[in-house]
């Protein structure tokens, strides 16, 4: 029990936590956003994937990193549009459209990483480049906060921004009002002029763009390489930390950080005698252990409803 607090209470798992927090934040706040326009964003794990490799294969070739955040954004966001296309236009289901874009990202990433590298499992044959990290002036020098807010990469910083932009996004813009309107209620919005189709393809745009974010951070900044389905299930666990958080900002960047303390929590165990198989499984448990407690809760809630509707 010592070795475990010794692990835990210390600032560099702290920062680790905030720092394997960022792609699942990410994708977190694209299905919050799409999910507000009432379509469920299913293929995030397979835009995440293609964007991590675009990345990588994208500023191998120009030499620039910035050049190479800009492809998986692009990229990401075009699989997001493929899936919106599908969707909306041939109306296609969301969750089959989901599944494949998840299933051709994982073998087509694979293949078009055999094509550009002659290797199926990691890009290690191609120069890609890495984004930077960042030192913040005179925070780094505060005694605990230095060591765990400074110094990360810089996608972590602008995922955090990301929150607020996303709140206000949802909370203080016209769209934002069009997106929740559509959401909650798409007749109505549709019978005062607003375009629902329109609307829930910039839903889903945007949240395609968010997890190319997470995707790139995965590919040039928590690793500096691809290897083959290197999300992991991240995707799935945004879905989940979405729902949990009741689809808002704060609630949503809360439980974010919470599968991201458990996934960091399963990292730090690696260096005690703990069966590695049993540590692999850990984030996955929270998530199903979070589900539990939210589905639990929102019985409750609806049962409370309906006993003071009969009373």
């Amino acid at each position: 029990m010592n070795s475990l607090l010794n692990v835990i209470l210390t600032t560099d798992f702290a920062f680790s936590v905030l720092r394997v927090t960022t792609p699942i934040l990410f994708a977190a706040l694209g299905a919050l956003i799409s999910n507000r326009a009432g379509i469920i964003n299913i293929g995030m794990e397979g835009i995440m994937l293609v964007s991590a490799l675009a990345g990588v294969v994208v500023s191998s070739y120009t030499a620039s990193p910035w050049i190479g955040l800009l492809g998986a954004v692009l990229s990401g966001t075009a699989i997001a549009g493929m899936l919106a296309f599908f969707t909306l236009k041939f109306k296609t289901h969301i969750i089959l459209g989901g599944v494949a874009i998840n299933m051709f990202a994982s073998g087509g990433t694979v293949f078009l990483l055999y094509l550009l590298s002659g290797d199926k499992g990691s890009s290690t044959s191609l120069p890609s480049k890495v984004l930077p990290s960042i030192d913040i002036p005179l925070l780094q020098d505060i005694r605990v906060l230095g060591p765990i807010l400074s110094g990360h990469h810089i996608l972590t910083y602008v995922s955090i921004l990301a929150v607020i932009a996303v709140y206000y996004l949802l909370k203080r813009t016209p769209l934002g009002l069009q997106i929740r309107s559509v959401g909650e209620n798409p007749h109505a919005a549709q019978s005062v002029g607003v375009s629902v189709v329109k609307i829930q393809y910039s839903a889903l745009l945007l949240s395609g763009f968010f997890a190319s974010l997470g995707g790139a951070y995965m590919s040039m900044g928590y690793l500096s390489l691809f290897t083959r389905d290197m999300i992991a299930g991240r995707g799935w666990i945004a879905i989940a930390a979405e729902s949990m958080g009741r689809s808002t900002t704060v609630g949503t960047a809360l439980t974010s950080l919470l599968f991201g303390g458990a996934e960091a929590l399963a990292n730090a165990l690696q260096v005690l005698k703990i069966p590695a198989e049993l540590i692999g499984t850990l984030p996955y448990a929270a998530t199903v252990i979070g589900l539990i407690v939210y589905a639990i809760a929102e019985t409750r809630k609806k049962r409370r409803k309906l006993a003071q509707k009969t009373n």
